[in-house]
């Protein structure tokens, strides 16, 4: 009874938590293998332990990650760019017609660039703040805990073996029918 040495940390309902098997506090975070063999609670901060798991960490998802932020920042400044040229456009045609309209405007062309320029600055802003870092979600144990693991199941199906040998009648002996 082996199981790979590779776990993925899920989180459960609150109402649903469990001793930690490490330190025996409430957790709500458990570690379980992808075939489901095998699974026990623990507290998320002995994930972050270096003694007791690593976390193995996925190229191509961090990859793929960072080719969609790059598309997205490429998107943004391209959206960015057409709006500062349509408004340089607006602004040129609005130059032809008021050179024949340029005295009576003045006070309003200098509200107008107030304006332009403090929409700039909140286009500049970012639109979405970055998301925060991820936390690794696949994990390999340490060898010892990882073998105290393996024994623990181990023991439980032996456990469940014997159960099922004392409920079958024809495991204890027989009273001896003849004389001896």
């Amino acid at each position: 009874m082996s199981f790979p040495n590779i776990y993925t940390h899920r989180r459960v309902a609150e109402t649903a938590a469990k001793p930690c098997d490490i330190c025996f506090r409430l957790s709500s975070s458990v570690l379980i293998t992808p075939d489901n063999k095998d699974f026990f609670y623990i507290c998320p901060s002995h994930l972050k332990d270096a003694g007791f798991c690593t976390p193995k960490i996925d190229q191509a998802a961090i990859e793929a990650r960072k080719k969609k932020e790059l598309e997205e920042e490429i998107e943004r400044v391209k959206k960015e760019y057409e709006e500062k040229k349509k408004k340089k456009e607006e602004k040129d045609k609005k130059d032809k017609k008021g050179d024949k309209d340029e005295d009576k405007k003045d006070g309003k062309d200098e509200k107008e660039k107030d304006k332009d320029k403090s929409e700039t600055k909140e286009d500049s802003k970012p639109t979405s703040p970055k998301p925060e870092e991820e936390e690794p979600r696949v994990f390999e144990l340490k060898p010892t805990f990882y073998q105290q693991r393996i024994n623990k199941k181990r023991q439980m199906e032996i456990a469940k073996r014997n159960r099922e040998r004392m409920q079958d009648p024809s495991f204890f002996p027989s009273v001896p029918k003849s004389l001896p």
